[in-house]
């Protein structure tokens, strides 16, 4: 549709951008060890997380569905169900992503409106 805005996918950069932040936001959590509480919750190998997290960001700013394609509705609590994620966890994950979203080059406005809606998913898969 021309003229229609943007969308948060197409404001990130696309594919590339959403992709920078997914490896930043892995790396933070591979390197910092305040977050070693959610680094023992993945795999050693951190690819498939990357690639995860990669394909659910894509659809969930708006690109295509890549997520749901491969792996059906994400379910997301669901998913995270077998993992003790109080509130530590929530806040090492948020801290995650926060710091990758701050060394984006994600617009303000949508920086901002990212974090609270991951803090609200943070928040909504705590099940400790």
């Amino acid at each position: 549709m021309q003229g229609s805005a943007p969308t948060h996918f197409e404001l990130l950069g696309g594919e590339a951008g959403v992709r920078a932040i997914v490896d930043r936001f892995y790396d933070v959590m591979d390197e910092e060890p305040w977050a070693a509480g959610i680094r023992a919750m993945h795999p050693p190998d951190l690819a498939s997380s990357r690639d995860k997290l990669f394909y659910f960001l894509v659809g969930w700013t708006g690109g295509p569905p890549l997520y749901v394609e491969r792996f059906g509705h994400p379910r997301l609590r669901a998913r995270h169900l077998p993992f003790a994620i109080g509130e530590a966890e929530a806040a090492a994950w948020v801290r995650c992503m926060d710091t990758a979203l701050d060394e984006s080059e994600t617009p303000d406005e949508l920086r901002d409106f990212l974090k609270s809606r991951f803090r609200a998913v943070a928040t909504h898969m705590r099940n400790r």
